[in-house]
C-alpha cells in the first residue's frame, strides 16, 4: 500500500486545514494527535499489526491560523479557474495567465483582471481586449470568496469522493 496518499486533515472544528500524506496522517493517529474520521485506503502492514490508512483525519486540539486575504498567484488563478480555459472552456494542465484588459493598455495585475487561458486562445487574443478579438469570457474574474486560507487542490476535488463533506460551497 501506497503511505504516500493524500489525506485531508481537518481542524478540531471539522474545518479543512491542510493535506498530508497518509504515512504523517497514520503517525498522527498514533500519538494520539488525531482522530480517524474515513478510511478507504487500505491497510498498512507492520510486523505486529495491520492499521487502515485513513483519507480524513481531525485534530484533537484546534489549531489557530490569522485570516487574511490569499495572495494572487498562478496556482490560485488555476484552481479558481477549475484548471479551464476561460475562453474556450478546455480543461488542461498546461494553460497560461491572460489579462483581460492588456497590461499594456493599463490593465492591472488584479483577481479581477486575470484568467486562465490556453496557449492557442491567449495567442488569439494577442494584446486586445476579449471584444476586440471576438472572445467571451465563460466566467468574469473575480477574487475569492471567504476569508479561509486552504484552498483544496483541484486535482483532488472529483478524485475523493468522501472529503465533499468537508468542503462549504
Amino acid at each position: 500500500m501506497n503511505v504516500n496518499h493524500p489525506v485531508l486533515v481537518l481542524n478540531q472544528s471539522y474545518e479543512p486545514l491542510a493535506v498530508c500524506r497518509a504515512r504523517r496522517a497514520v503517525v498522527l493517529i498514533y500519538q494520539g494527535k488525531a482522530e480517524m474520521l474515513e478510511d478507504g485506503l487500505g491497510y498498512l502492514h507492520t510486523i505486529g499489526t495491520t492499521v487502515p490508512i485513513p483519507s480524513v483525519i481531525r485534530l484533537g486540539q484546534m489549531v489557530k491560523r490569522p485570516r487574511r486575504e490569499r495572495k494572487m498567484s498562478r496556482y490560485e488563478i488555476f484552481n479558481r479557474d477549475k484548471y479551464t480555459c476561460q475562453y474556450c472552456g478546455q480543461q488542461s494542465r498546461h494553460l497560461t495567465l491572460d489579462h483581460v484588459m492588456p497590461r499594456y493598455r493599463h490593465g492591472e495585475h488584479t483577481w479581477e483582471n486575470v484568467v486562465s487561458a490556453c496557449a492557442e486562445c491567449n495567442r488569439r487574443k494577442a494584446g486586445r481586449t476579449p471584444k476586440e478579438a471576438n472572445m467571451k469570457l465563460i466566467r468574469k474574474p473575480l477574487p475569492p470568496s471567504g476569508s479561509n486560507l486552504f484552498v483544496i487542490p483541484h486535482q483532488y476535488m472529483d478524485k475523493r469522493d468522501e472529503w465533499q463533506k468537508y468542503f462549504y460551497r
